[in-house]
């Protein structure tokens, strides 16, 4: 019997190829080895937003992107998280008996209360409790995490483990599933691929678009003439090669080191084996756009399913918490 695998991504827009390498690709091949439930978590989007106007449509143009990248709703329950709001229910009562000391300990907290020091929110600091909730409403037994995140699953099973103390065993502590998490460097080779610095290529780029991009990357800072030999292992558009152009890397460093190999002509050639890898995708997405109410479809048959389980999960919850059954 196939175990279950949750995981969930905050509605940023259109996904750009550091999302699909460090994350949507494997979604995708978990698909094959578990009963999948991807979440679009937009109420955590909340914690740091300052205008909502964007939100909706940022989880659409997301949808598109995963379901072009070839996640299944067939095969995986695919939903928003406001839509199932046994999130929100679970994630009070398990507030009830988290400390908050666990909460204000944890790397991220603090990394966000730097970030954003004018809107430190209780739903910042409770963040990590919603992330508990999401995964332990389905009874997750794995949620893919790359080694950053051991923190954030550390404190779920901690939080499981005092809820099934205080109340009886509900809830499994979920494993984590160690991902090859890919740290894809932006285009300026010093930060993370990102939306917010703008040092990103959309996987939706037209090709010229994705060509200019890559264009203005930051190669190796070191060669400063073309006749000068390089050093391909600290190269980011090297390494963007490693993903788009696995069966010429050797070729590519060693005429980057002998300098037969100038940095706008590798560019110029990341640019092409990146087009041509993303060419079934971008018409994927591009049929699928023209479908009138799919997203929305996708969704609210999620959402039902989801909510199916999640139902059946705070059924128990109540119940062994001893609150007062409901009629009806």
């Amino acid at each position: 019997m196939k175990g279950r695998v949750f995981s969930g991504a905050r509605p940023t827009g259109k996904q750009h190829i550091g999302n699909y390498l460090g994350a949507i690709q494997n979604y995708v091949q978990l698909q094959d080895e578990y009963n999948c439930v991807y979440c679009v978590v937009d109420i955590h989007a909340l914690t740091t937003l300052d205008n909502t106007a964007e939100l909706a449509g940022n989880t659409r143009e997301m949808l598109l992107d995963w379901l072009a990248a070839g996640m299944d709703p067939q095969r995986s329950i695919i939903f928003v998280q406001s839509h199932v709001p046994e999130h929100s229910e679970l994630h009070t009562l398990l507030s009830m008996i988290t400390p908050l000391a666990w909460l204000t300990r944890l790397p991220t907290f603090k990394e966000k209360v730097r970030q954003h020091p004018e809107n430190v929110n209780y739903g910042l600091v409770g963040y990590p409790v919603l992330m508990a909730a999401d995964i332990v409403l389905y009874k997750a037994d794995a949620v893919p995490v790359g080694e950053d995140q051991l923190p954030h699953l550390e404190l779920t099973r901690e939080i499981v483990r005092r809820f099934n103390t205080f109340f009886g065993p509900v809830f499994p502590e979920p494993e984590a599933k160690l991902t090859t998490y890919r740290r894809v460097m932006g285009l300026d080779g010093v930060n993370k691929m990102s939306k917010s610095l703008n040092n990103h290529i959309e996987l939706s780029a037209t090709p010229e678009e994705t060509r200019k991009r890559v264009l203005t990357m930051v190669t190796d800072t070191s060669r400063v003439y073309r006749r000068d030999p390089g050093h391909p292992e600290i190269c980011n558009v090297f390494a963007l090669h490693g993903f788009y152009t696995a069966d010429r890397t050797e070729e590519i460093a060693r005429d980057c080191r002998s300098a037969a190999l100038g940095c706008v002509d590798c560019k110029k050639s990341l640019a092409a084996s990146m087009n041509e890898a993303l060419a079934p995708f971008r018409a994927r997405r591009s049929e699928l756009e023209q479908r009138q109410g799919l997203v929305e479809d996708v969704l609210a048959d999620g959402a039902s399913r989801a909510r199916a389980i999640a139902a059946a999960t705070m059924a128990e919850v109540r119940s062994q918490i001893g609150l007062l059954p409901r009629r009806g």
